[in-house]
């Protein structure tokens, strides 16, 4: 059960912090934003605030912000339509009833000739209860169409996704996966705070139980000077010969207030990995940390680059020809790794989260239908061409590449099941 919470709460945060990029640099550049979205299906809960409506919904499986010309109208009102039409202290319509008029009596009826929601914000009508002739109203900006009983603002041109130049677009389709880098920076900061920031000096920060340091006359603080009669400068250099020399017994020399040390240490052989008779030397020590806020900083943007390249090079594998099915994770991998990551501490599950969230920002960039990424691709060529491609042929395109995205998590979560029980 707390691997459940933790791996909605973890979604839920990395989805919320997506989204919310995508929304907040979207209204920057003046799109109307109808809908902020976590999660997919019946709603659970919403609100509104500020022209959008905040929704969380019942499958925990992500998230959108729907704006506004992305979206088919409600309804196509044509001449000969009667609607209803209520006024604002101006004089100018602030919500036009399609259907359901009875439920509305305040609400003047008219018989619609012609109608313009999106550029001249019209709506030319006869009334019903008198013989006036043809009147033109005036349409509000945040004008109201309800149908059903269920509002939505209306959206004048300058509002839609479609009417901003190519830059604005590709500034509110990149902020999320942007923001994903942002709240892995951040996680990574936060746990390089309260755990410490291993130092790159050969100094012992501390010793596990059980190891071979442990029996032997070193302490923590001890700086490690030379291993098996190599000279280190640094930790690196000085884990560098233990991980070659599994098994082996070397002389070990150090450094305490000025006094040297030495001693004889009999190298464990721990596995490269479970099955493997391939094995690498350990000794059983830790890096001394330092917890400063410069030195933090420092480590989420070191961290942040070294998970995105280690991401960037298993791409790779697919240009090269090496890539399998097996070194992909779908939901089920996660909860499973994210199972174990939670019986190692609050911090992993930090530091596990930021490396889920550079992953879902550098996938989203992947120029793949569907994804951030393959949106931007059609906008670098409407800015090449100089014109949009055709809302149809994108439409269909992204729902082809939704398509194949989903039978792609299908085969990954069979993958994880049988990896699992097998």
């Amino acid at each position: 059960m707390d691997t459940l919470i933790a791996v909605i709460v973890m979604f839920g945060l990395l989805v919320a912090i997506h989204e919310w990029g995508h929304l907040y640099f979207a209204k920057k550049v003046g799109i109307l934003c109808r809908e902020f979205a976590i999660g997919f299906g019946p709603k659970i809960f919403s609100t509104k605030r500020n022209e959008t409506v905040y929704t969380i919904r019942l499958l925990p499986l992500g998230g959108y912000v729907r704006m506004a010309g992305d979206d088919p109208d409600p309804v196509n009102i044509k001449p000969g339509y009667e609607i209803g039409l209520t006024f604002n202290d101006a004089g100018k319509v602030k919500e036009i009833i399609v259907n359901n008029k009875s439920k509305h009596p305040e609400a003047k009826v008219v018989s619609v000739e012609s109608i313009d929601m999106e550029h001249e914000l019209y709506i030319e009508a006869v009334e019903d209860e008198e013989e006036s002739g043809l009147k033109r109203y005036e349409i509000d900006r945040t004008c109201d169409l309800i149908v059903d009983e269920k509002r939505e603002q209306i959206a004048p041109w300058d509002r839609q996704f479609g009417s901003k130049r190519p830059w604005k677009k590709a500034v509110a389709i990149f902020a999320g996966p942007f923001m994903n880098f942002v709240l892995a920076f951040v996680l990574f900061v936060i746990y390089a705070l309260a755990h410490g920031v291993p130092q790159d000096t050969p100094a012992i920060g501390g010793i596990a139980g059980g190891s071979p340091l442990e029996e032997s006359v070193f302490e923590e603080g001890d700086v490690i000077t030379s291993v098996d009669g190599e000279s280190v400068n640094s930790w690196d250099e000085m884990t560098g010969i233990v991980q070659e020399r599994p098994g082996e017994e070397v002389p070990v020399t150090a450094e305490r207030g000025g006094e040297t040390i030495e001693d004889t240490v009999t190298i464990d052989g721990i596995p490269v990995q479970e099955g493997s008779n391939e094995e690498v030397g350990q000794i059983g020590v830790y890096a001394e940390l330092e917890r400063s806020f410069t030195e933090s900083l420092q480590y989420g943007g070191t961290q942040l680059y070294e998970v995105s390249t280690l991401i960037f090079q298993t791409l790779g594998t697919i240009v090269t020809g090496e890539f399998s099915l097996d070194d992909l994770a779908g939901p089920v991998g996660i909860y499973d790794a994210t199972d174990q990551v939670i019986a190692t501490g609050l911090l992993t599950l930090i530091a596990w989260s930021a490396m889920i969230s550079v992953n879902l920002g550098i996938v989203n960039l992947l120029p793949l239908p569907a994804l951030d990424g393959g949106r931007l691709l059609f906008i670098i060529a409407e800015a090449i061409r100089g014109k949009p491609i055709e809302p149809q042929k994108e439409g269909m395109i992204h729902l082809l590449g939704f398509a194949l995205l989903l039978l792609l998590m299908i085969a990954v979560t069979w993958n994880d099941i049988n990896r699992l029980f097998t």
